[in-house]
């Protein structure tokens, strides 16, 4: 009985040791776990690029589609009917007022030049005649030889003579003019348009289309136009009372080639349409630019750029900012480090990769600059301060 007593405590011997060794292993392995990183201990602080916002200056441009237009547009187009007989310039090319652009061969004008010219010596003639009869009957009344009736009667004669002379040489005058109108020249300095009539096609004033247009180009209009919202926003942004005295503080403006480039020579803007028209919502505007050299074409297309003086501004980059419903917000940090999402009000114009802020910022807050991606409402984090010159010098 002791012996199977002894057995028995034998047997249950490793069994105890077993547990013991389980439960000293699971309190060792809790307390591995509870050493472990993120188990239990502070959460790790990110950093993040912070800037303070400073005011700055900035000049806000607006390009406007414009179709360009020469000073003057002017149809060349005949005064008489005939054939063209020579054509003294080519397509394009610079003239001068009083060049010679087209030659009409019209006879009847000459025929009529030549008939008139006969009609004045014949009237002549009878002027000649009358005037020897009033010389003729003169002495024969004072000596009371004839009555003076005869006299009366040969000095109408003669002013109808020289009425007939004086028609005679209207005549002549409107036929040289008529004539004259052969011989078209250019009255004003400009650049020769198409010429869709050759040498022999028959011409006259009633024709659809003129013989050519040449386009004083010393100045050159820039045609565009503004919807009613941009045309409140200008009005509001440039001061004066009248809409002369707006006009007179409108800054220069530039124009924009349709290969991209930058016109040279600043335009100012002019008129403006006093109507919207009601079929676009828009109303006209119109800037000058000198032309000196040529390079501007009546026809072409280019963009008017209109800029705008921000002074003292509140500028973010875009890549701080988020949009989210419609609405654009930037994370703020307090002074213990914590961000918080807030809404900003911001320009339609863009000052190039920068948004000008109307509401909602204010100098010296200070606005994490990029990653707000990976933000969320009250998490603190670690500013790395940005310099203002190195924020905002993309800035033009």
């Amino acid at each position: 009985m002791t012996h199977y007593l002894k057995q028995i405590k034998m047997a249950a011997y490793p069994v105890v040791t077993g547990l013991t060794l389980l439960v000293l292993s699971s309190c060792g392995g809790g307390d591995k776990q509870a050493g472990a990183p993120g188990a239990g201990g502070p959460p790790q602080v990110q950093s993040y690029p912070v800037f303070s916002i400073t005011p700055q200056n900035a000049t806000l441009n607006t390009d406007y589609p414009a179709s360009l237009q020469g000073e003057q547009n002017i149809e060349i187009r005949p005064k008489v009917d005939g054939f063209v007989d020579k054509i003294f310039i080519d397509e394009g090319s610079v003239v001068k007022i009083g060049q010679p652009l087209f030659s009409i061969k019209a006879p009847q004008y000459e025929q009529d030049v030549r008939n008139a010219a006969a009609t004045i010596s014949s009237a002549e003639a009878d002027v000649s005649a009358a005037q020897l009869q009033v010389n003729k009957t003169k002495p024969l009344v004072d000596k009371d030889i004839i009555s003076h009736f005869e006299l009366e009667s040969a000095q109408y004669t003669l002013q109808a003579r020289k009425a007939a002379l004086a028609q005679a040489k209207t005549t002549l005058a409107i036929a040289r003019t008529n004539l004259g109108y052969t011989n078209i020249i250019s009255p004003v300095n400009g650049v020769v348009g198409s010429i869709p009539y050759k040498i022999g096609s028959l011409v006259s004033s009633t024709n659809t289309q003129p013989l050519t247009t040449v386009s004083s180009i010393g100045q050159v209009y820039a045609y565009f136009s503004l919807n009613e919202k941009q045309l409140l926003d200008f009005s509001r942004n440039v001061k004066g009372k009248t809409l002369n005295q707006k006009l007179a503080n409108t800054p220069a403006v530039t124009l924009i080639l349709s290969d991209g480039s930058t016109y040279p020579e600043p335009g100012r803007i002019k008129t403006i349409n006093g109507q919207i028209n009601t079929e676009t919502g828009a109303a006209s505007f119109r800037a000058t630019f000198p032309n000196p050299v040529g390079l501007l074409r009546s026809g072409s297309s280019a963009s008017v750029r209109i800029p705008q003086q921000i002074k003292d501004g509140i500028l973010v980059p875009q890549k701080s900012t988020y949009e989210l419903q419609g609405k654009r917000f930037i994370y703020l940090v307090d002074q213990s480090g914590a961000v918080k999402s807030t809404e900003i009000e911001i320009m339609d114009k863009t000052a190039g990769q920068y948004f000008v802020v109307t509401k909602g910022l204010k100098a010296g807050d200070k606005v994490v600059y990029d990653g707000t991606s990976s933000l969320k409402d009250a998490t603190k984090i670690k500013s790395e301060e940005m310099p203002a010159d190195k924020v905002y010098q993309d800035l033009k």
